[in-house]
């Protein structure tokens, strides 16, 4: 079944790109969200209208992607947890952690954009990806520090 995005969707494509999916995936998924449109005769005639109005939605969420980049790189995350000897933290820094100190620097973030494989358990410095729309990827520095 032939689709036109709407919305850009992980591993499926970008706005405005004419992509085939399974029926069912279209009919029970992408279509009620509103992320798509049938590619049928009158929608490609309307897409050929709209397609300047989703260039330019493109467009704007690539620039307001590119300057929260710019405020996510900017803020230090450091955190002060206790260590044994070794350098191994008794907890760990999960993505929700993170977050909430990006928010504390005024940045809001979805939990689930920070690309961390597995929560961080020993002390030292780490880059962590964080994933935000228009396929732009930011990364911090976050400093595991040990508490006295």
């Amino acid at each position: 079944m032939e689709i036109i995005l709407t919305e850009s969707v992980d591993g499926l494509g970008e706005i405005g790109e004419i992509v085939n999916v399974k029926p069912g995936f279209a009919r029970n998924y992408l279509l009620p969200q509103g992320f798509a449109v049938v590619a049928d005769q009158s929608s490609m005639k309307q897409f050929e209208h709209q397609k300047r109005q989703l260039e330019h939605k493109a467009l704007k969420l690539a620039k307001s992607a590119d300057a929260m980049k710019t405020k996510i790189e900017a803020v230090a995350c450091v955190f002060a947890l206790r260590a044994g000897d070794d350098g191994k933290l008794f907890g760990s820094v999960t993505s929700a952690d993170i977050c909430a100190k990006l928010a504390e620097a005024g940045v809001e973030v979805d939990r689930k954009k920070v690309q961390l494989d597995e929560s961080i358990k020993v002390l030292g410095d780490h880059k962590v990806a964080v994933k935000l729309p228009a396929a732009v990827v930011a990364e911090i520095s976050v400093s595991v520090v040990a508490a006295e």
